[in-house]
């Protein structure tokens, strides 16, 4: 007789795919009792059973890549371990580049894979052929090569975390569905299921692609969707030896890997076709979908080109399994945003199979601890908001992001599908005046502006410069104005909302009404968790302004410092238009539609009349410049916009890349390329924004002492490229006398120094001081290209 499900569980884990059961092993592994793991079909039903199983170690961040290097550890030990077979095998990848821009993309990765410490080699087209002897390289520019990579079979490396998971105590069930789930105070508290009701303090769904339905059932939004995918299986090839590496040929979208003899041969067309979207039916396991040659035939047609001998090939299967993708390409991990207890372990757009291993200890650890274990910032659920779990958003969206594996992903490049989405009240005057936008949470923002009839093409080196470097030149002289309608802003309202700040911040929030104040917002190791700035409108009302990203998150986080405080949030994002004038003539051109217009002292918050509105301004801070950000009511936006303009026909419309190019001139930091739960103040040279003895304390304060007295093995630098010719975007390695030494998180144009400026965090084995650190030499790795930099003791702006 078949176990009965237990009425109550420390943690169950809905869904027995690849990703549920790492979750189940690694709880089981850091201690935890009591785990149940129902699964509604049987171990590996949904998509697990039928991925390729391509396993790679790199990843565009230290986080992913430590993440995806322990996957490969595990799979490597799990069979010894457990006593059930993996298919493990570490055979390698071989990378083929077409074109001189792939090439430069595979530069980029050796140069950052160095700091990350993963072994990857720059080799030429006939050494990538003597490793993969069955491919045609006379086409080829160049290739890399990746010892540590490998495969394994996806089943048998799903079936063995599950047994590793009962060995330690967990309790897997087939063949038990979910019904329903229970929520009390804010809480999940019980999973309803077929045979029974199981209560539980943590629940974790790793449903695949079953998950955004899931989720919906308990108002928890998660963005993804699926779409059919593709690859053929051959029966047996000469020279296809069971130790050939894996092959990538991204400018063909396809990969290959071997199989019994043969080959696996699948990609990621760059027009995908969605699958599901009236949902996925609850019954559909071990199920594929019917053969679609002509959706497969431009990735059939590049591989006949790479491997000649598929012309003569027997194709066993054409097989067609749907898989789940996001909006951005990222998997979705972390505690879903409103409900304590629920974590989500899914979106793995193909990848499960190398990103489970990983990716199920990140969410164990999650769990156990309380917070996310590192910066997983790219990969939170909470990076998403409510409208991007819609329906059609996801359907038009996976036609694209299903690409993006393969596709030449450029610096700043921009997702076209489902757009134009969120508009502030001014976008169809700045598209009418040139803006060239880019995407932000949803929002379309001005990236920069541009004659209407230029064609801007992307490329390594930026081909928007020379109108960027008119929008700085602008600001930095004259005047500029740019639309921030899409600044996150939280009302912070309640008896106790003063004593709640003062808790939650880094800095002293309990300043007189009509002040600003910039401050951090720490974890419990004293990491960034915001930065923001707040302004105090009254005793009880504070206006919280965070970055355009940040909404989800922010609100989250802020939610769950509550407990039994009164203190009310609300999303005001929407309530004001942020404009802002920047440079030395911002003062004389607003005085033309505000002739009362008061002297704006530091963090001054004042209402003021501006042509026919009221507007909260405060002077301009982020940029380094003199001018005036004001906070516009949204329905007045356009009207204060249009009267500037008229009033002062100098002014020019300045877009995010120069924000963002002055912002890094100017020394300031921002929250996700130099600022994260990684990063201290004391790291990130913040510490004056730190008011260590106001009353009370401050979350994180004792980390951050512990911190500043035993000191620190990494430091933000400022840096400038010697020769003004260079350009880097960030992600370029850093070498300090010779050795890497971290990566640039930022760069951008220096109107001071006629060059690149960058930022980024130097690290070391021992503790260093900031002299030390600026006495070392530097260079930058930009795509295998060393070039020199400076260290600069301070911002260029303003120059001295």
């Amino acid at each position: 007789m078949a176990e009965a499900v237990p009425a109550s569980a420390r943690a169950v884990i809905v869904g027995g795919g690849i990703a549920g059961c790492s979750v189940a092993y690694h709880l089981a592994k850091l201690g935890w009792k009591d785990i149940v793991l129902v699964e509604r079909a049987r171990l590996t039903a949904g998509t697990t059973w039928h991925a390729a199983g391509l396993v790679g170690a790199m990843r565009p961040n230290r986080a992913l890549t430590a993440m995806s290097k322990y996957g490969i550890d595990l799979y490597s030990k799990l069979e010894a371990e457990t006593g059930q077979a993996t298919g493990w095998k570490n055979c390698g990848s071989v990378n083929v580049a077409r074109t001189p821009e792939r090439v430069v993309a595979f530069k980029r990765q050796v140069a950052l894979a160095k700091g990350f410490g993963v072994d990857i080699q720059e080799i030429s087209p006939d050494e990538a052929g003597k490793l993969w002897p069955l491919m045609r390289t006379d086409d080829l520019q160049g290739a890399i090569w990746l010892p540590g990579d490998g495969k394994a079979n996806p089943a048998d490396l799903c079936m063995a975390l599950a047994k590793g998971a009962r060995q330690m105590g967990a309790k897997l069930f087939e063949g038990v569905a979910v019904t329903g789930f229970e929520r009390a105070n804010g809480a999940i508290v019980a999973v309803q299921t077929d045979q029974g009701r199981i209560a539980a303090d943590v629940v974790v769904l790793a449903c695949g692609q079953w998950t955004r339905q899931v989720g919906e059932q308990l108002g928890v939004a998660v963005p993804l969707h699926s779409a059919e995918h593709f690859y053929i299986v051959t029966k047996k090839i000469a020279g296809v030896t069971p130790n050939l590496p894996v092959m990538r040929d991204p400018d063909g979208y396809i990969y290959y890997k071997e199989e019994v003899g043969g080959l696996v041969m699948g990609g990621f067309e760059p027009v995908a076709k969605p699958w599901g979207m009236d949902g996925v039916p609850e019954d559909f396991a071990f199920q594929l979908l019917p053969e679609d040659w002509d959706q497969f035939q431009i990735l059939m047609e590049n591989a006949l080109h790479r491997t000649p001998c598929l012309e003569t090939a027997e194709v066993r299967q054409l097989l067609n399994g749907p898989e789940s993708f996001t909006p951005d390409g990222n998997f979705i991990l972390g505690e879903a945003p409103g409900l304590r207890g629920l974590y989500v372990c899914a979106g793995f757009n193909s990848a499960g199979i190398a990103n489970a291993g990983g990716a199920g200890r990140l969410t164990a650890e999650w769990i156990a601890g309380g917070e996310a274990p590192m910066d997983l910032a790219d990969v939170d659920i909470r990076r998403f908001a409510d409208f991007q779990a819609n329906g059609r958003f996801l359907r038009e969206r996976t036609v694209e992001s299903l690409g993006l594996h393969y596709v030449m992903r450029w610096p700043r490049m921009e997702l076209e599908s489902a757009r134009p989405l969120r508009r502030s009240p001014l976008y169809d005057r700045l598209a009418a005046n040139g803006a060239r936008f880019g995407s932000k949470m949803g929002w379309e923002r001005a990236n920069y502006f541009a004659p209407l009839d230029a064609k801007i093409p992307y490329a390594w080196t930026p081909n928007w410069l020379p109108y960027t470097r008119k929008e700085q030149e602008a600001a930095r002289n004259g005047v500029g104005i740019i639309d921030q309608a899409s600044f996150a802003k939280i009302l912070v309202q309640g008896r106790d909302a003063a004593a709640y700040l003062q808790r939650i911040c880094a800095n002293d929030i309990d300043v007189t009404p009509g002040r600003s104040v910039y401050t951090a917002l720490l974890n419990e190791r004293g990491g960034f968790e915001s930065d923001v700035t707040i302004a105090r409108l009254a005793e009880d009302k504070f206006l919280y302004i965070t970055g355009s990203a940040q909404l989800t998150r922010d609100l989250d986080w802020l939610g769950r410092q509550i407990g039994d405080q009164f203190v009310t949030l609300t999303d005001a994002t929407v309530t004001w238009t942020t404009l802002s004038l920047i440079g030395p003539g911002a003062e004389a051109a607003l005085a033309k539609i505000s002739p009362r217009l008061p002297k704006l002292g530091n963090g001054e918050v004042r209402t003021i009349d501006v042509g026919l509105a009221r507007v909260l301004a405060t002077p301009m801070s982020y940029v380094g410049a003199p001018g005036v950000e004001m906070l516009v009511p949204t329905e007045y936006a356009a009207g204060v916009y249009d009267e500037l303009k008229s009033a002062t026909q100098a002014i020019v419309d300045i877009g995010y890349y120069a924000l963002d190019a002055m912002r890094i001139e100017a020394g300031r930091r921002a929250f996700g390329p130099e600022l994260g739960p990684d990063e201290t103040p004391v790291e990130a040279g913040l510490l004056h924004a730190v008011a260590f003895d106001k009353p009370g304390g401050f979350l994180g304060r004792e980390a951050l002492l512990a911190k500043r007295e035993a000191g620190v093995a990494k430091r933000l630098c400022m840096f400038a490229l010697e020769d003004s010719g260079d350009w880097c975007w960030g992600g370029e390695g850093i070498l300090a006398n010779g050795r890497p030494a971290g990566e640039i998180s930022s760069a951008g144009w220096s109107t001071v120094l006629g060059r690149c400026v960058a930022m980024g965090y130097v690290r070391a084995k021992e503790n260093f001081d900031r002299a030390t650190m600026l006495s070392w030499s530097y260079e930058v790795d930009i795509a295998g290209k060393i070039v020199k930099a400076k260290a600069l003791p301070r911002a260029p702006y303003p120059p001295k």
